[in-house]
């Protein structure tokens, strides 16, 4: 028996890998990984297969950069390795 979390994790990334390339499937993936506030505080836009993430401050870059070592795996297992290599700060 499979536990749901990683059921469910599996066929949302299948779902949103299906899904056009659009810069409304990039944001939809970007608030899946980070949650709600950091989503609420950036703004993404891809870039060829870099994702450059603009903060509204200092203190969320910083945030970001913490975490990309996390954010940019899940990222990848949502959208396909091949179309996110790298993030972007700024």
């Amino acid at each position: 028996m499979q536990p749901i979390q990683g059921f469910s994790g599996g066929v949302l990334a299948e779902i949103v890998r299906r899904q056009p390339a659009s810069p409304a499937r990039t944001v939809f993936a970007w608030q899946l990984v980070v949650g709600s506030t950091l989503a609420r505080m950036t703004s993404v836009e891809m870039k060829g297969t870099t994702l450059h993430v603009i903060a509204r401050d200092e203190r969320w870059l910083k945030e970001i950069d913490r975490a990309r070592p996390a954010i940019l795996p899940k990222l990848q297992h949502l959208l396909g390795a091949d179309v996110i290599t790298k993030i972007s700060t700024r």
